[in-house]
């Protein structure tokens, strides 16, 4: 771990076997922990989000200039729902209805994300392109899993047959030791042999949290993945926790209530509140300032 203070979280893109194959590989740590601070989150619930998260910012990767994809897993568990919103700059943000969710560890000795999440209901995925409509995608959860879950939906929703590894680890204080992910997704003129090395490959490979908690780079971990020498790197970008809420976000949320509504802010507390699910940023608005929003509707 000592060897990665100061370098932060950043993602890699790259081919595989001479552009045949796409690969994403990202270390979450530093973002993840982030969220696990602010939400105060117990180990499975941790695991949970950091999965979605890591998912959510390679997502993210994805897309171009200023599109954004909001994931939301919904799966009928005790964790609630997980909603994770991220940008095509390495920008990601997430919660869970219920953070302090933790469980036991299940039989094969690992965080219980699957009963956490539930395994009745969907991923649904929102892509903001910018257009007038924005790309909805949605699959039923499969495993509860998250990464399964992940790869499912891009083979149904994007018809694009990907392999998803995504992880958490975390300490015994709660804190998140490690976190990551890659997702390799085959283009069409993907040869047998190719698939059938990636397969073996995968098949032998160390979990994903491990592999980034040994200190190796999202580059060394692609690496891993498909062999050395097999992979060409085209680009790194950094990846942190932002939240884009705003004071002046949320009074265009109170404007909206209407009159009456903040009439009744005023009357009952004299002020109102205001706080982010993502980030857990509270924002004050006095009488003074509600009031202005009254004269603002009536003008």
């Amino acid at each position: 771990m000592k060897g990665k203070i100061g370098m932060g979280d950043y993602l890699v893109r790259g081919l595989g076997f001479n552009g045949s194959v796409r690969a994403f590989a990202v270390d979450t740590t530093q973002t993840v922990g982030e969220a696990q601070r602010r939400h105060m989150m117990w180990p499975t619930a941790s695991a949970a989000l950091g999965r979605a998260m890591t998912g959510g910012v390679m997502l993210g990767a994805m897309l171009k200039g200023d599109n954004k994809v909001t994931i939301k897993i919904e799966g009928g568990g005790p964790i609630g729902a997980i909603l994770v919103d991220s940008d095509a700059k390495g920008g990601v943000r997430g919660y869970v209805t219920n953070p302090q969710t933790h469980f036991d560890l299940n039989e094969s000795g690992k965080l219980d994300v699957r009963r956490a999440v539930g395994i009745e209901g969907m991923l649904s995925v929102v892509k903001d392109l910018g257009l007038r409509e924005n790309f909805t995608g949605q699959t039923p959860i499969v495993s509860g899993e998250v990464a399964e879950d992940f790869t499912y939906y891009f083979a149904v929703s994007e018809q694009v047959p990907s392999s998803v590894g995504l992880g958490v680890l975390v300490d015994t204080d709660n804190a998140v030791l490690a976190a990551g992910g890659f997702i390799i997704q085959l283009m069409p003129n993907t040869d047998e042999e190719t698939i059938e090395l990636i397969e073996k490959q995968l098949s032998q490979i160390q979990p994903v949290s491990k592999m980034i908690q040994r200190g190796l780079s999202p580059e060394e971990v692609l690496e891993e993945v498909l062999g050395k020498g097999n992979v060409q790197i085209l680009d790194k970008m950094p990846v942190s926790f932002e939240c884009n809420c705003s004071k002046e976000r949320f009074a265009s949320g109170i404007l909206g209530l209407g009159q009456q509504e903040i009439q009744a802010m005023i009357d009952q507390d004299g002020m109102a509140e205001a706080q982010c699910h993502f980030c857990l940023e509270t924002y004050h608005y006095s009488k003074e300032e509600l009031e202005a929003f009254i004269n603002e509707l009536q003008s």
